[in-house]
């Protein structure tokens, strides 16, 4: 079979299982990227994420010897929830980002590579292939950018014309050598509204990220969030969109093309003060599925008592209390002492003198008296 008709086959086969765009790209080194990289290391933007060495991110032949092209593919998923919920003021909600709707994307694509590849060996049974869906060490962004999928936004992310920046990324790479398709001229301009609407300055100039400030890493790390973040977290409890949701690209998109990408509000909204002492088991089973849970639930439980800080919410101090006195996790001690410190009121107040009094954990005494500081509201 002639190859130019083997990828058209497999243009009109990528339609039939749900992949909403593909493109084609050599497997040249992606020589702009790894100075890029190069970059981004010297200036401890990285955010300890990645995976695989700058030789590795950026050089195919190094994942498959015998490389010679690589398939792109996307997937649109939603923008805005069918049926809206609303938190109220005895009931505070969080939100994930939209990329964590329905189940885990890495799920979904992976699905639909590995039956892009079935249908691929069906035809040349010689072809070798590796796929890779957002944790390989090639960046899907720049793969795609490469095979025509959208352009690089100053945002970071893929904007293709048709689904704007909601889309998931995946590649194939393969020693098939299919003719490249050719990259989108498109481009973001003069235009700099999602770095302006950066809540923490973490795009720092067109197309660079520092992750190290970027809320949606803040949200996925383990350990106490440093105090300038914790006034900007808002109620997200993992991610953030404030990027994508500011791009005119992205005015008047949403795409419900996949259902198994559908989010059910009352886990993309989920209430806030439950989650502060979801058992494991209760968290696998309403969270699990999720891309946002691939961290557990101490991140998550963290940016929960964060948010109901930022909501001042007077309704969570018991639970609150509950958590700063007996969780065994001194991350979530000291972030509940603190939150009640911002709460401030004098129930909250009281409760962190009390329980100072026990204390051992240096760190979660530090949050105490930090939270002390905040001066009473009631």
């Amino acid at each position: 079979m002639r190859i130019d008709e083997l990828k058209q086959e497999i243009i009109e086969y990528s339609k039939e299982i749900g992949i909403d765009k593909i493109g084609f790209a050599s497997a040249d080194v992606f020589s702009e990227l790894r100075e890029r990289l190069r970059r981004q290391q010297e200036l401890n933007y990285q955010s300890g994420f990645e995976k695989g060495s700058i030789e590795e991110r950026t050089e195919p032949t190094l994942l498959l010897p015998e490389a010679q092209s690589i398939i792109s593919i996307a997937i649109a998923y939603p923008s805005r929830i069918k049926n809206q919920i609303r938190g109220t003021r005895e009931e505070r909600r969080g939100i994930f980002a939209r990329a964590s709707w329905g189940v885990d994307y890495h799920v979904v694509l992976r699905d639909r590579l590995e039956k892009l590849v079935e249908f691929i060996q069906e035809k040349v049974p010689e072809a070798n292939t590796k796929v890779m869906v957002d944790t390989g060490e090639l960046s899907d962004r720049a793969v795609a950018e490469r095979a025509g999928i959208g352009f690089s936004g100053k945002n970071t992310s893929i904007i293709t014309k048709e689904f704007g920046s909601f889309v998931y990324l995946g590649e194939v790479i393969t020693n098939l050598p299919f003719i490249p398709d050719e990259p989108v001229t498109d481009s973001c301009g003069d235009c700099t509204i999602c770095m302006d609407a950066c809540p923490t300055g973490a795009l720092i100039q067109g197309g660079q990220l520092n992750a190290q400030r970027c809320i949606a890493f803040l949200t996925q790390t383990k350990d106490f969030l440093p105090e300038p973040f914790r006034d900007k977290i808002g109620n997200r409890i993992y991610g953030c969109d404030t990027c994508q949701q500011v791009c005119p690209w992205n005015k008047g998109v949403d795409f419900h093309i996949h259902p198994e990408l559908e989010p059910d509000p009352e886990i993309a909204k989920p209430k806030l003060k439950p989650m502060l002492r979801i058992s494991n088991r209760e968290f696998k089973e309403k969270f699990g599925h999720l891309s946002g849970a691939w961290r557990g639930k101490k991140p998550l439980q963290r940016n929960a008592l964060l948010a109901l800080a930022h909501y001042k919410d007077k309704t969570a101090v018991e639970e609150i209390t509950i958590v700063m006195k007996e969780d065994p996790r001194p991350v979530i001690r000291g972030t509940a002492a603190w939150s009640l410190g911002k709460i401030a009121t004098r129930e909250a107040h009281e409760a962190i003198r009390e329980a100072m009094q026990t204390e051992k954990d240096e760190q979660v005494l530090y949050e105490m008296e930090k939270g002390l500081e905040f001066e009473l509201r009631a």
